[in-house]
């Protein structure tokens, strides 16, 4: 571990950034041209006086799950994340952690949707970061671990998943989801992960055995969607979606018609979310 250049290249990048870079409002008493440290914290789901050690060269070496934290924090490129792994004593990650690093050009966007509900997904369905509507919208997705990151997973090995949406719509979802597995095993090969996920769900559900043994391709299909909340009930939504350069990941937008009764609803999510979510430590 290099404390000196990891504590250096922390600084300079926290400088770096602005506060509408990440969604946050400037204010008129600001002096430090970037980022104050507490800033940095927070966008990283740590405490001020954690990261602040880390700047000042002490502190214990930051585990591989925190310098995670801490390159999405700082809006850092594939690049500046395997730097900083080096620089804190970590090789860089592999190529299957490297896709779960948000796209910096998604994590731009995203700072500015805070009040809407909106989320950043891998091609397998793993959310990797939602605003707090969207957590309000369809609970936190973040949370899962292992093979129940992916939404895909999840759907055909925990009923409870199924619960947001109504019953007469899982069919059309349990095929949507399979054929999207299916296009991703053709597009990464028998060595992905995508690939190793369909084989364990091949021997964990009997639905998704069947419906994989069609070998359907869905085409281009509607994003509208109905999803049941459980504080707001049932919720029209279109879910709109911007890909990355290398539609590895995606960006969800979800909205309503204006003037309907699902986008006053969604208008509520802002404040539900506020509610709920914990603040940083």
């Amino acid at each position: 571990m290099d404390r000196n250049q990891l504590a250096g290249f922390l600084r300079t990048r926290r400088e770096a950034l602005q506060p509408e870079d990440v969604g946050l409002p400037r204010g008129q008493r600001r002096r430090t041209s970037g980022l104050r440290r507490e800033e940095v914290a927070a966008l990283c789901g740590m405490s001020a006086d954690y990261y602040s050690r880390i700047e000042q060269q002490r502190g214990p070496r930051p585990s591989e799950p925190m310098l995670a934290a801490i390159a999405r924090g700082l809006h850092l490129s594939l690049d500046e994340r395997d730097h900083l792994f080096r620089l804190a004593g970590h090789p860089a990650p592999g190529r299957d952690l490297r896709a779960h690093h948000v796209d910096t050009g998604l994590m731009h966007v995203l700072d500015r949707l805070q009040d809407t509900p909106a989320q950043v997904v891998t091609s397998l369905g793993e959310t990797l970061l939602q605003t707090p509507p969207a957590v309000a919208l369809l609970g936190d997705e973040t949370a899962y671990t292992g093979l129940e990151r992916s939404m895909i997973y999840r759907w055909f090995t925990r009923p409870e998943t199924r619960l947001i949406y109504p019953d007469e719509d899982h069919a059309l979802h349990s095929r949507a989801f399979t054929a999207d597995l299916r296009s991703l095993v053709a597009r990464k090969g028998p060595r992905s992960r995508g690939a190793a996920m369909s084989r364990e769900l091949l021997d964990v559900s009997r639905e998704f055995a069947e419906l994989w043994s069609e070998h359907e391709i869905t085409g281009s299909r509607g994003h509208h969607k109905r999803i049941r909340n459980a504080e707001l009930g049932l919720l029209d939504v279109y879910c709109q979606m911007l890909f990355d350069l290398d539609q590895n990941q995606a960006l969800l937008i979800f909205t309503a018609t204006p003037g309907s009764e699902s986008h006053d609803k969604l208008q509520l999510l802002s404040v539900i979310g506020a509610q709920k979510l914990p603040s940083a430590p």
